[in-house]
């Protein structure tokens, strides 16, 4: 697989990264086994970013993450790691804690679940508002020096935000929603990170399934699936960008792809310092996903696209407006 390089000062990844959240929670059951079987065959295919979060499903996703890597030569891995967002006994998330004491606990316990002795990029899951960003990444450039972190990231924060963040210590990428129907990193993040050298790590890039070709107005109802409370896939608006879906359906097809891979793609086109997290949870949707590595867009394609799919055509936002108003990468650039 084509590697990339995360920023100027990150490591050297796959040009596709694995985003194991919903193989604990989120997207309503997954299965155990078939999680670490997806694991396993996107280690086989040339995947080596690995990306996680201390409190995905509180902790049991680094527990999943270790026990597939457990054979895996440490060196042959890149694990990414988010942490600092607070829960609750019944799941909720409570808010956020990055002083650089609580980042040395997140940080203890991480290094015990994933049964490692260190974590190739470790970022903070949002900007705490209690927190200067420069004391928060003050704390994680200790434990950089202390060779617990070889790489810092960020998540989710404006341009204002990584720049106090950089000047600390360098940031090698920003994680942040980006996709054919989520642009909001066009408007001036995107500038930012590529003017400071910072790589982006892309989730979201099928808007959590949205755009894959597979969602339809009864899927995730059989189980507990967070999507069905975002706004995107609620009444009208769930009927507006599934008819933009089949607009992505036609172009796919005279590419000769599926949707999910067209889509993916388009994320890796925006740029060779743009890595795109891809989140399958069985090994049929991974097979599908790693076939966005063998689609060339060509500039007529990357036009028509455009076209279809202009900044800010999804209808409703990409998260209930009580988690907007906490994104820091959603607040407006200033001068």
């Amino acid at each position: 697989m084509e590697q990339r390089k995360l920023g100027s000062t990150g490591p050297t990844v796959s040009a596709l990264g694995l985003g194991c959240m919903g193989m604990s929670e989120v997207y309503g059951p997954a299965d155990r086994g078939e999680s670490i079987a997806t694991i396993h065959a996107a280690l086989d295919a040339g995947i080596t970013l690995v990306d996680t979060g201390d409190f995905y499903a509180m902790g049991h996703n680094e527990m999943l993450v270790r026990e597939a890597l457990k054979e895996v030569p440490r060196d042959k891995v890149q694990i990414s790691v988010k942490f600092g967002a607070l829960r609750g006994p019944a799941g909720e998330f409570t808010g956020m804690d990055t002083r650089p004491a609580a980042t040395r606990n997140f940080l203890a316990y991480s290094l015990q679940r994933l049964g490692t002795d260190y974590i190739d990029v470790y970022r903070p899951a949002r900007l705490d508002p209690n927190i200067p960003i420069e004391e928060t990444i003050g704390g994680i450039a200790d434990l950089v020096k202390a060779g617990y972190i070889k790489h810092i990231g960020l998540s989710e924060v404006g341009s204002a935000t990584i720049r106090r963040a950089h000047a600390v210590h360098p940031i090698a990428d920003l994680q942040i929603e980006y996709s054919l129907i989520e642009r909001g990193i066009e408007r001036d993040i995107l500038t930012t990170c590529r003017e400071l050298g910072i790589g982006i790590t892309a989730y979201g890039v099928l808007a959590r399934g949205l755009i894959s070709g597979h969602w339809s107005k009864d899927s995730g109802k059989t189980g507990k699936d967070y999507r069905l409370m975002t706004p995107r896939f609620q009444g009208s608006n769930l009927d507006a960008n599934l008819a933009l879906v089949e607009q992505l359906r036609a172009i796919s097809a005279e590419i000769g792809a599926t949707p999910a891979q067209v889509a993916i793609a388009w994320v890796a086109a925006q740029g060779k310092q743009i890595v795109p997290l891809v989140g399958p949870r069985p090994r049929n949707r991974l097979t599908e996903a790693l076939g966005a590595a063998k689609v060339t867009l060509t500039p007529a394609h990357l036009a028509v696209l455009a076209t279809a799919f202009p900044p800010d055509v999804a209808a409703g936002t990409r998260y209930a407006a009580e988690q907007m108003a906490h994104l820091d990468s959603e607040k407006p650039a200033t001068a």
